[in-house]
């Protein structure tokens, strides 16, 4: 069989397994469930390369591969999956699609360029800035569950706010601005905020969105 077989893989494909899951939570109204699937694949993904580097035998072409996979399955999970989540959630109309449209481009853009950033920092002996150039693409894992909150109290404009959130964020997705990579106490914090909204979405929030703003 192609490709590379091992652990440090896993949490890769627990993070587009989780994701799927989620789109066809969206596409049949269940958003709760939806937004917890996307916390939790950008929860796998968080920690998907700490995996790998803790595996000192790999080959190059293990390493190599590595990086493409996790590009590949960002753009369903991180690209894809929100924009469909979004798309379900009331983003609609000529000007939603042009959200999406935007949106999806910058994801693309962004993990492209950091393929070739990636393939060009292995090649390379120097040592490199731990630094984000432009903000990641998983981010949106922990921007949008905590978006949603505000539907409790902007039911009918939240469209509005999803489709303002998917101009923004794909613009900082390809913005030139360096961002320090987050520590160990960072993402952890991180993974607490996420958590008390998921946990605030479940107890508080009604089953289904019964709105939507075509704009």
């Amino acid at each position: 069989m192609i490709g590379f077989y091992n652990y440090t893989v896993i949490l890769t494909y627990m993070s587009l397994i989780s994701a799927i899951l989620g789109m066809t939570f969206a596409t049949n109204g269940h958003f709760k469930l939806a937004i917890f699937c996307l916390a939790l694949s950008g929860f796998f993904d968080m920690f998907d390369g700490k995996v790998a580097r803790r595996k000192k035998d790999r080959t190059d072409n293990e390493k190599l591969f590595g990086i493409q996979l996790d590009s590949l399955c960002d753009v369903v999970a991180f690209g894809a999956f929100p924009s469909l989540l979004c798309y379900c959630m009331g983003v609609k109309g000529s000007l939603g699609m042009l959200a999406i449209g935007f949106y999806c481009i910058c994801g693309v853009i962004r993990l492209a360029y950091f393929n070739v950033v990636e393939t060009n920092n292995f090649f390379s002996e120097e040592e490199h800035e731990k630094v984000y150039h432009g903000l990641p693409i998983t981010s949106i894992a922990v921007i949008l569950p905590v978006l949603y909150l505000l539907h409790f109290v902007l039911p009918y404009t939240f469209p509005v706010l999803l489709m303002v959130m998917l101009f923004a964020v794909g613009t900082l997705f390809i913005a030139d601005f360096k961002m320090k990579k987050p520590s160990n106490k960072v993402l952890a914090l991180i993974v607490a905020v996420v958590a008390i909204a998921i946990i605030i979405t479940f107890v508080y929030s009604r089953y289904r969105l019964m709105h939507g703003l075509v704009l």
